[in-house]
C-alpha cells in the first residue's frame, strides 16, 4: 500500500519575489522632463535592452531570399511564400499577402508576426482551408494579416522561431497539437544560457524582414509598420522600441504591468522572459521608446493576461507610455482601443488607425 504525506501548508516564494520586483525593479524607469533627456534615456535604454535581449550576439549575413511559392487567391491577393536568411544557417519562411493594386511602388506594407497556438503564419495569413487554422481564426480572428491585405496594404506573415515551419526537434510532425503549438520553452532552455533570448531571436528576425523589404522589394519603404496579437503583439512592441524604421505599431492583447501579469501569472510562455529586465523596465517604459510614433493598443476588458487587477495594469502601462508622449505634444497619437470580451485580436477600429496616420 502506497503511503502519501498531507501537506498543510507550502512555503512557496512568490511573495518574496513580489516584494523584490518593489525594491529592485524599473531602475531605468522613463522619467524624462523633456524631449533632450528624453533622447539620452532612449538611446541608453536602447543599449540596455539590446545587451538584455543577447542581440549582440546575432549573426548577419547575405539574405539570400528565395521564392518558393506564388498563388492568386479568389479575392484576388496574391500569396507569395518566401524564405530569407536571418542568420548563417538560420532560415525563415514568409507568407507574403499583396493586394492587387496598378502601381506597385505606392504599396504600403506591414509586418504580421504570429503569437501562440495559431501554427504561427497559416493562421495569420489566413488559411481557413486548414480545419485546425480554421478553428483558431474564428476564436481569436487570428487572421489579421490577411485583413489588412483586404484593407490594401502587403502583409508580411513570418514564421517566427520555434513556430509552424521553424518547430524545433520535439514539436515536428503533422498532429493537430504539434501544428498548432510552438517550442519556445526548448528554444530559451538553449538560448539563455548562450546569453540570447527568444524575444531577442524573434527582434532580429524581424529587423532582418525590414532589411529585406528595403533592400528587394519595389513597395514605399518609408512607412513600414507591426502589428501583432498576443506574442505577435510582444514582437511588435520590441520591435517598435528598438527600430525606428517602424513608423507605427499596432499591439494587441499584450500591454500589461509585468509584476502583474507575468510574475504573479508565472504560467505565460518563456518568450515572455528576459533575464534581470524587470530590474531595468516596465512594459510601459519599452512602450515609451516608440514616442512619439502613432501607435495602437489593443486591450480586452475580460483578458485574463491582464492580471487579478484587469484593466488596472493596463491603464498604469498606457500612462508611462503617455508621459513620454506629451513631451513631444503627440498624445493623440496613441489610440487605446478597449472592447468587451476574453483575449482576442479585434479589428473593428483598424481602418480608422491606418487611414488617420499611415501616409500622413
Amino acid at each position: 500500500m502506497k503511503r502519501t504525506i498531507e501537506i498543510k501548508k507550502y512555503y512557496t516564494c512568490l511573495e518574496h519575489l513580489q516584494k523584490r520586483f518593489d525594491v529592485y525593479g524599473r531602475k531605468d524607469a522613463f522619467h524624462a522632463s523633456s524631449q533632450e533627456e528624453y533622447q539620452r534615456w532612449k538611446g541608453q535604454l536602447r543599449e540596455t535592452l539590446s545587451e538584455l535581449l543577447g542581440l549582440s550576439y546575432m549573426e548577419t549575413c547575405p539574405l539570400n531570399p528565395i521564392l518558393e511559392e506564388k498563388v492568386v487567391l479568389e479575392n484576388g491577393i496574391v500569396r507569395e511564400k518566401i524564405c530569407i536568411q536571418v542568420e548563417p544557417d538560420v532560415w525563415m519562411p514568409v507568407y507574403v499577402l499583396i493586394p492587387s493594386v496598378s502601381n506597385e511602388k505606392k504599396l504600403k506594407c506591414i509586418l504580421a508576426p504570429p503569437g501562440h497556438m495559431g501554427a504561427g503564419k497559416y493562421a495569420v495569413a489566413g488559411m481557413s482551408e486548414i480545419p485546425a487554422v480554421k478553428d483558431r481564426i474564428e476564436m481569436f480572428q487570428y487572421d489579421y494579416g490577411m485583413q489588412i491585405a483586404k484593407l490594401g496594404y502587403v502583409a508580411l506573415c513570418n514564421d517566427s522561431r520555434g513556430f509552424g515551419e521553424r518547430r524545433e526537434a520535439s514539436l515536428q510532425g503533422d498532429s493537430e497539437e504539434k501544428f498548432l503549438n510552438s517550442t519556445c520553452n526548448e528554444l530559451s532552455r538553449m538560448a539563455q544560457s548562450l546569453g540570447q533570448t527568444v524575444i531577442g531571436m524573434c527582434v532580429w528576425d524581424l529587423m532582418r524582414l525590414v532589411d529585406y523589404i528595403k533592400e528587394y522589394r519595389r513597395w514605399d519603404t518609408e512607412e513600414i509598420g507591426c502589428l501583432g496579437f498576443s506574442g505577435g503583439g510582444m514582437q511588435a512592441l520590441w520591435l517598435a522600441a528598438l527600430d525606428d524604421r517602424i513608423a507605427y505599431a499596432i499591439i494587441s492583447g499584450y500591454f500589461y504591468g509585468y509584476k502583474d501579469s507575468l510574475l504573479t501569472l508565472n504560467g505565460n510562455c518563456s518568450c515572455n522572459y528576459v533575464p534581470r529586465l524587470w530590474n531595468h523596465v516596465d512594459m510601459g517604459d519599452i512602450g515609451a521608446l516608440i514616442a512619439p510614433r502613432p501607435i495602437m493598443v489593443q486591450s480586452c476588458q475580460e483578458d485574463h493576461l491582464n492580471g487579478i487587477r484587469g484593466l488596472e495594469n493596463v491603464y498604469e502601462q498606457m500612462e508611462i507610455m503617455r508621459s513620454a508622449y506629451r513631451l513631444f505634444h503627440a498624445e493623440e497619437r496613441i489610440f487605446h482601443d478597449i472592447k468587451e470580451g476574453g483575449h482576442c485580436w479585434h479589428g473593428e477600429n483598424l481602418k480608422k488607425f491606418l487611414d488617420q496616420w499611415v501616409g500622413k
